[in-house]
């Protein structure tokens, strides 16, 4: 968003936006979260359901603020499982506070302009471990102000098939239909997320593999033959200062020998496999995807970001 420059002169010179005090900041003054610093710029990040509280907003011009609004994963469930969808991804472009490294996914002129008021924040839960037969329960949604994002889909076993819609969708389980759950549900521009990948089967005993759930950029792999599915990759942004990925899908549960399939790059839980290690949950504050083997997803975050100096 281009603005003009403000300029007014307050006492000896000093420039000043219209609308400040003599002598104060023209610069939001806000609570609430864990805060930490970069520059001349303050982040807020919400592990937790909350409120950002802003105190003062002595310039109207300078009341922008940046956001990063992440639902949670889906889960998945302990039989021939899908991974779970990543919680959906949206993100303001950053213009307003220091043009950090955003996403693919950055909205354009999408900032969010504050006043003094109390805004609650809602973070979603991870999705729940699902029955056998069944499906994972679908991810918490995460909010700020007019910005809603969507909870990952849940991953299915061997008896529905198929995955749960969402942000991102779960993956689909190992028995017909297979099908993975449509992404981007409900629906945003830039989209929130992707659609989660086929689940698999080649015939004959322990040979029924999930789909990976899946990511905020990446569809979920689908299986192949006996082999279960790759999570959906997630995407990063740097608005707390370093790159950090988020909403990857989990990785697809399998009944063949060989290792669990990933899960996608941000969160992603990677699935289970009789010769490998255990399913893992959507790691948290990621809204990443449950692994596919009964596990749950990762809870969202909320990170805001504007100038206060």
């Amino acid at each position: 968003r281009n603005r003009m420059p403000l300029v007014g002169t307050f006492g000896s010179g000093a420039s000043k936006g219209f609308g400040q005090t003599r002598g104060g900041s023209p610069y939001i003054c806000a609570t609430g979260g864990c805060v930490s610093f970069c520059g001349v710029y303050k982040m807020h990040t919400f592990n937790s359901p909350t409120s950002f509280v802003v105190n003062k907003v002595p310039d109207a011009a300078l009341a922008e603020v940046e956001y990063l609004v992440v639902g949670a994963g889906g889960g998945s469930t302990p039989s021939r499982s899908g991974g779970g969808g990543a919680g959906g991804f949206r993100e303001s472009c950053g213009a307003e506070a220091g043009c950090y490294s955003v996403s693919p996914l950055a909205a354009p002129n999408a900032s969010i302009q504050v006043t003094v008021q109390s805004y609650p924040i809602s973070r979603g839960a991870g999705g729940a471990t699902g029955p056998a037969p069944g499906v994972g329960g679908t991810g918490g949604t995460s909010t700020f102000s007019s910005i809603t994002s969507g909870g990952g889909g849940g991953g299915a076993s061997h008896g529905p098939g198929v995955g749960v819609p969402g942000a991102s969708g779960g993956g689909g389980g190992g028995q017909s239909p297979f099908g993975g759950g449509g992404g981007n549900s409900p629906s945003t521009s830039p989209p929130q997320g992707t659609g989660g990948g086929n689940g698999t089967w080649s015939g004959g005993p322990h040979n029924e593999a999930g789909g990976g759930g899946g990511g905020a950029v990446q569809s979920g792999g689908s299986g192949s033959g006996n082999q279960a599915g790759t999570g959906g990759n997630g995407t990063s942004t740097s608005i707390i200062g370093s790159s950090t990925a988020y909403a990857g899908g989990g990785g697809g549960q399998q009944q063949a020998s060989g290792g669990g399939k990933a899960g996608g790059n941000g969160g992603g839980g990677p699935g289970a496999s009789p010769s490998g290690p255990p399913a893992e949950n959507g790691t948290a504050n990621t809204g990443g995807g449950a692994g596919g083997g009964g596990r749950t997803g990762g809870s969202g975050v909320v990170i805001l970001r504007y100038r206060y100096k």
